[in-house]
């Protein structure tokens, strides 16, 4: 009846599901093959993490633990947890987005053996339900984008603390509210920065969302951006990425700041640098990207011209005040898919993805090649916390050197270039403060 033992694994997954007896909650099942075929287009593109993989396989570093993990779902996420599962580890996931999830890859992770609480379209109220779900299963670790899974633990589910491990986060916006956090000794058990490694950070935020926000826009819209004003609130490495992408397809690139330095970069990087205030006279496209709110507020919207498109590629959709901009408008309607053109009488204000980040609402996300690298620390992460929590303290601990450089390395070989290396005369030299001109 069955071909492969695989058909008939998915048969018996596809009847508990059907019969309540599962706990994962998805959109619908019948998407699976597509997810499954995204995951393996994925995973050809994402040989780090498939090395890694490897040695989870034979080492099981996980084997009784649960992780929990609050993600963008789509199909390199359930790289990530697959690998994990060849670890040994139970996988509980959820969405980090109420708009990310990518209903195929969910379905397909569910066959995949995994615990799923996730689908697009999420509500407000669905979003912390399936964060709640997540936790039920009493995680040893945590991993988390936006430290929504580790700030609800340390609010509403305090009586899992005792319980965890520790957790990992990968974002800057999460990073902010933990280091915040950590300094009132409010942090009660140890996260690892994934977002601060230089194979994070480097490549992730800048060539990830740089090509993945203009993705974003470009698939959204279908406007061209050659000869037009593209302001972006924010030049750190995520404003960077995106104001290069922006920049060579011939957009005239305007950078707003509060940090002088930053600034300064981007003014020297060719850029111009302006004020909110100003920038919002002229611009025709806006993206955010500094995980801070009201970047994009009333008093900015009050002196766009009509038909300026707004977009978000921080984190949380708070970036852009909707509030300010539903207040402003006569009437809000969809007129594509994922465009929301707000009418303030005089003028049309274009939403993308309600605000959330354009990336992963209105595209897929980054490109596999660079989350090869976040997620290689991220799983290596988990593996530094199982191995090392009894020791740890409970602080926001950065990735150690030595993981960048494996990673970095790993990574330099798959795309077939070599370094050289020091001689030892090189190195003596170096490490010799006797020897100078």
């Amino acid at each position: 009846m069955y071909e492969t033992e695989y058909d008939l694994l998915k048969e018996f997954v596809k009847i508990i599901y059907n019969y309540g007896e599962t706990v994962s909650k998805v959109k619908d099942m019948g998407l699976a093959p597509s997810g499954h075929l995204k995951m393996e287009w994925a995973k050809k593109h994402m040989p780090v993490l498939c090395r890694i993989a490897e040695d989870f396989k034979k080492d099981k570093p996980f084997d009784g633990i649960t992780i929990g993990m609050a993600l963008h779902l789509e199909a390199k996420t359930a790289i990530l947890a697959e690998t994990l599962m060849e670890g040994g580890a139970k996988i509980v996931i959820t969405g980090c987005n109420p708009l990310s999830t990518q209903d195929d890859v969910a379905a397909a992770c569910v066959e995949k053996g995994m615990e799923v609480y996730a689908w697009r379209g999420e509500t407000n109220e669905e979003y912390y339900e399936n964060l709640n779900k997540v936790l039920d299963s009493n995680p040893d670790i945590i991993i988390d984008d936006g430290a929504d899974l580790i700030f609800l633990i340390h609010t509403e589910r305090t009586e899992l603390i005792g319980k965890i491990m520790g957790g990992c986060e990968e974002t800057t916006t999460g990073i902010i509210r933990l280091k915040a956090m950590a300094e009132e000794g409010a942090l009660k058990f140890p996260v690892v920065n994934v977002n601060d490694a230089y194979t994070k950070h480097m490549f992730d935020n800048r060539y990830g969302t740089g090509q993945s926000a203009m993705d974003g826009i470009i698939r959204t819209t279908n406007l061209l951006i050659a000869g037009k004003n593209v302001v972006i609130g924010g030049y750190g490495w995520c404003g960077r990425g995106v104001a290069s992408r922006a920049a060579g397809h011939g957009a005239n690139v305007i950078i707003t700041e509060v940090n002088p330095i930053r600034a300064l970069e981007a003014k020297m990087d060719g850029f111009t640098v302006l004020k909110m205030e100003e920038a919002a006279k002229i611009g025709d496209i806006f993206v955010t990207t500094t995980g801070c709110k009201d970047i994009l507020r009333m008093e900015h919207f009050l002196l766009m011209k009509d038909g300026a498109v707004l977009s978000n590629a921080g984190h949380f959709d708070n970036e852009i005040n909707k509030n300010d901009l539903n207040e402003l408008s006569k009437s809000v309607k969809e007129v594509r898919f994922n465009i929301e053109e707000y009418d303030l009488g005089n003028k049309k204000i274009f939403l993308l993805g309600e605000g959330r980040l354009v990336n992963l609402a209105c595209a897929d996300g980054h490109p596999c090649e660079v989350m090869d690298m976040s997620f290689a620390n991220q799983a290596l992460s988990a593996k530094f916390i199982k191995d090392n929590n009894k020791k740890l303290e409970n602080e926001v601990y950065e990735i150690p050197y030595e993981q960048d450089l494996k990673i970095a390395l790993l990574k330099l070989h798959s795309m077939g270039a070599n370094i050289d290396e020091l001689s030892p005369e090189q190195r003596k030299y170096l490490s010799d403060w006797k020897e100078g001109t």
